[in-house]
């Protein structure tokens, strides 16, 4: 029996839309696999009862089928499910890391984050690696057709999860297919900025990179109080604001001083808008981890 906590993330940062991604160090996901003939999973915790445990339709239990690594799996959710932190990325990734170590397959953990990958497929249909890649490896990950990239960081961050949903599927149907080249240039700034101030550790430059004028605004309006609820950050003092990931959760970067402030403003915008939320106070963390063998 092998038992892996693997943490939430949140991915694109506004302008690295499937690219780029962070761990946060809360909330997380805790995953107990034991072997056996054949794959079994049960589900508790956030969200659990939306979840399935047919192993085909389940991120681990793809995983599992991907490794050849029959196992009972149990899932203590900690990140709860639709709510762009990563939350079935978390599952994936330890599941991954606990079932390589379980069944000593020797896998690296570039290896590791392509498997969770497919999981990830189950879920959302499409293999992407976007918040599976911060969640094996920690850090800020780059993620591209040839490999992934990952920076060690500690940027301050502030994650606020209103009580709404919006499921990958219908945040990717809102995507536009085009994009003016003026937005195009300005998004690849903004990526050039936000990947600067990773490797500078740099709250600043970090928001500045945040600023995203393609796929941020379409996804935005899923979102109900998502303006006032970035400008009450800002006005806090958060030095960005984006959706994580397909959302509703709303990611904002900050320096250390601020963070419990832009934490409170969030919050408090959202219940304006008639809708319950909290908020995770939290920083570029580490990915997967064995806790207990």
């Amino acid at each position: 029996m092998l038992t892996v906590r693997a943490p939430a993330t949140s991915a694109n940062l506004g302008s690295g839309f499937d690219v780029f991604g962070v761990a946060l160090d809360r909330p997380a996901d805790v995953v107990t696999v034991e072997r056996a003939e054949e794959t079994m999973i049960e589900v508790s915790g956030a969200g659990a009862q939306y979840i399935p445990e047919d192993p085909a339709k389940n991120t681990a239990g793809v995983v599992a089928r991907e490794l050849d690594a029959p196992a009972h799996i149990h899932i203590d959710k900690g990140v709860r499910p639709s709510s762009g932190l990563g939350s079935s990325a978390a599952s994936a990734a330890a599941a991954a890391v606990a079932l390589d170590a379980l069944y000593e397959r020797g896998h690296t953990a570039e290896d590791l984050v392509r498997v969770a990958a497919e999981g990830e497929a189950a879920v959302s249909g499409e293999a992407h690696a976007d918040n599976v890649a911060p969640s094996i490896l920690g850090g800020f990950t780059i993620v591209r057709d040839d490999g992934v990239l990952s920076i060690d960081a500690t940027v301050p961050l502030v994650a606020c999860l209103p009580e709404i949903v919006v499921s990958t599927r219908d945040a990717r149907g809102v995507v536009p297919r085009s994009a003016e080249m003026a937005d195009v240039v300005h998004t690849v700034g903004s990526a050039a900025t936000l990947t600067a101030g990773m490797q500078r550790d740099d709250p600043a430059l970090v928001g500045r990179g945040m600023d995203e004028r393609v796929v941020t605004p379409a996804r935005a309006r899923l979102i109900d109080g998502y303006d006032d609820v970035c400008a009450a950050a800002a006005d806090a003092g958060a030095t960005g604001v984006t959706v994580s990931g397909a959302g509703p959760a709303i990611l904002a970067a900050c320096h250390p001083s601020r963070q419990r402030a832009v934490a409170s403003a969030m919050v408090e915008a959202f219940e304006e808008a008639g809708v319950d939320a909290r908020a995770y106070r939290s920083s570029v963390g580490r990915g997967a981890e064995i806790i207990e063998r």
